[in-house]
């Protein structure tokens, strides 16, 4: 083989492989977005998906074991739909009651959730630096809003 065609070959191959690496790498980016209704109503369907969901966090029912870095929790939603997440990974700073938790991964079992990703987002950030006015129905009426297309 000529010498140019051994470096084009080669070039073709390390592209071809840093394509390959980055969508590896970002399984996120072609998850699905759903309610918690919706992903229990039919969580048998999603069990191999990437879906992300959100929740009102129970805090009675936080169990964190340190020596596992395991992480068990409850959400709910505001029809009261209740789903059980388990969590191999550190828990959020901020993890109290009502505050929404934002779960990326998949559905195991009836009403389980395995969750590669915890967020949660901090009321006081977004509804303004007055908390006296701050209103935490207005969180649960988002909780049914259902999710933007992309």
């Amino acid at each position: 083989m000529k010498k140019n065609t051994m470096v084009l070959l080669g070039s073709f191959i390390i592209a071809g492989a840093i394509i390959f690496l980055l969508m590896a790498a970002t399984p996120g980016s072609s998850g699905i977005e759903l309610t918690m209704k919706q992903l229990l109503a039919s969580q048998e369907q999603y069990k191999d998906d990437f879906v992300t969901v959100e929740g009102l966090l129970i805090e009675d029912s936080i169990k964190w074991n340190p020596d596992k870095i395991e992480l068990k929790f409850d959400v709910k939603d505001s029809d009261g739909n209740i789903m059980h997440v388990i969590h191999n990974g550190p828990k959020p700073d901020n993890f109290s009651e009502g505050v929404i938790t934002i779960l990326q991964g998949s559905p195991t079992v009836k009403d389980t959730f395995k969750a590669e990703t915890v967020k949660t987002r901090c009321p006081s950030k977004y509804e303004g630096k007055d908390m006296k006015d701050y209103d935490p129905e207005t969180h649960k009426e988002k909780l049914n809003q259902p999710p933007k297309e992309k």
